[in-house]
């Protein structure tokens, strides 16, 4: 791929907007695989990540960031609001992804004045046209402060080209910033860890905190051609402990299952996945370092 001709486009286009508009879900749409994990839980998203969408004309790299809670006064909320203050710098585009199906409240007030004060060009995403859109048109009242409006709908796919191709449109000259065929700037390792919390999340919702963590301590490739990958889960306190390992074990036994049978069908190699619970209430303070 020549990426050193005059045509050629690449930079980087941020997603931002509050808690749950799918702005995840959107990124994977775009990237057209699994690079963020996806969950109906708020800030799911721990920090900035990087899809990366190559094409002959080009390259734009996507940052998907936290989502914006307000209100939310805890030192790890602080600290995802911060990744999204510092993933705004030295961007090329914004995507505002905003979901209709919700009417504008102060959590969104909060996003927008995150934004509208950056002269970027800014593209405002109205997701979740699959579903019914009472507040649409309060959106759609916000298009002048925007370059455009683009409607997709991200659990489905639906104009996610329109989107990108619109997307093209707006980067400057340059060269591509990864290797064709790289898809995400993270390691395996820290998606795997990512991998383990979306499965945490998926099957106990609202029964654990957001502040759940995993760290992945090891990974191993055995003679017999397993690989072999050890994870820590750690939680701020004992009950949660007992609720992710559940009775008999049946609750980490099922987390561990799910996990295992997508990496497996990622990396195309059989998996033993080894979870382990902790408790550590101040487990915070090793991750906000």
């Amino acid at each position: 791929m020549n990426t050193t001709t005059s045509t050629y486009k690449s930079g980087f286009a941020v997603l931002v907007g509050r808690s749950n508009v799918g702005k995840s879900t959107l990124l994977n749409a775009l990237v057209g695989s699994k690079v963020a994990i996806t969950t109906p839980k708020p800030q799911t998203t721990r920090f900035p990540i990087q899809g990366i969408v190559s094409r002959p004309e080009g390259q734009v790299v996507f940052v998907d960031t936290p989502g914006v809670l307000k209100d939310t006064k805890d030192a790890l909320a602080n600290t995802l609001m911060a990744n999204v203050k510092e993933s705004l710098k030295d961007v090329d585009l914004i995507l505002y992804v905003v979901d209709p199906t919700r009417s504008i409240g102060e959590e969104e007030k909060a996003a927008l004045r995150l934004i509208e004060h950056i002269e970027k060009p800014k593209i405002l995403v109205i997701n979740k046209i699959d579903e019914k859109m009472p507040y649409r048109d309060y959106y759609l009242d916000m298009a002048a402060n925007f370059s455009e409006v683009v409607e997709v709908s991200a659990l489905r796919g639906t104009h996610a080209k329109t989107l990108i191709d619109r997307i093209f449109s707006y980067l400057p000259p340059g060269e591509a910033y990864y290797p064709e065929g790289q898809l995400t700037s993270l390691g395996n390792e820290v998606w795997t860890a990512e991998l383990i919390r979306e499965k945490l999340f998926l099957r106990l919702r609202q029964e654990i905190p957001y502040t759940i963590h995993v760290e992945v301590e090891a990974v191993e490739r055995r003679d017999n051609g397993v690989l072999y990958i050890k994870a820590n889960i750690f939680t701020t306190d004992e009950r949660y402990k007992r609720i992710i390992i559940g009775a008999g074990g049946r609750g980490i036994k099922e987390i561990g299952q799910a996990t295992r049978k997508e990496l497996e069908m990622v990396m195309q190699v059989p998996i033993f996945l080894d979870l382990n619970v902790e408790v550590d209430p101040f487990w915070m303070n090793k991750f906000l370092k």
